[in-house]
């Protein structure tokens, strides 16, 4: 019975140390918070990226450069493949979308308030603020553009 045991132990830590050192080397994580854009270097030769999740994360290729925009759209984990002009797979990226450390969120039952607060805390809207929430703080937005002439 121990020697069964000590078998099993001695496979499942092979087993684990083999699954870490493939999920090492699968592909880069790219962090990017939600409602804010990074620019990043593609892979050379690359003319086409694929988002996994569209509703994640979204990118745009910059003309003549060798960069892309990255936008967080949303919270979560999706993955990002660039392809080259032949459409073989030359790089592939997770891309994790997180939410700012620069907020406060008031939480009162099963509702939800998000502030910004740098310096001072002032409404905004996140994933999961509470709907009326939300569109109060598009309605004092919009009616701040209008009182400004801004569209």
């Amino acid at each position: 019975m121990i020697t069964r045991n000590a078998a099993l132990f001695t496979s499942l830590v092979a087993a684990l140390t083999l699954a870490g050192a493939v999920s090492s080397h699968a592909n880069d994580t790219i962090e990017v918070v939600l409602d804010q854009a990074k620019v990043l270097h593609m892979p050379a030769n690359t003319t086409t990226i694929i988002v996994g999740n569209p509703v994640i994360a979204d990118v745009t290729m910059l003309r003549r450069t060798n960069q892309m925009v990255l936008t967080g759209k949303g919270y979560g984990e999706t993955n990002m493949i660039a392809l080259d002009a032949d459409g073989n797979a030359i790089g592939e990226s997770t891309v994790r979308v997180t939410g700012s450390t620069h907020g406060l969120i008031v939480q009162r039952g099963m509702t939800r308030e998000t502030y910004s607060c740098n310096p001072r805390c002032q409404p905004t809207m996140n994933l999961g603020d509470d709907p009326r929430f939300m569109n109060g703080t598009v309605g004092q937005i919009r009616a701040r553009a209008t009182a400004s002439g801004s569209r």
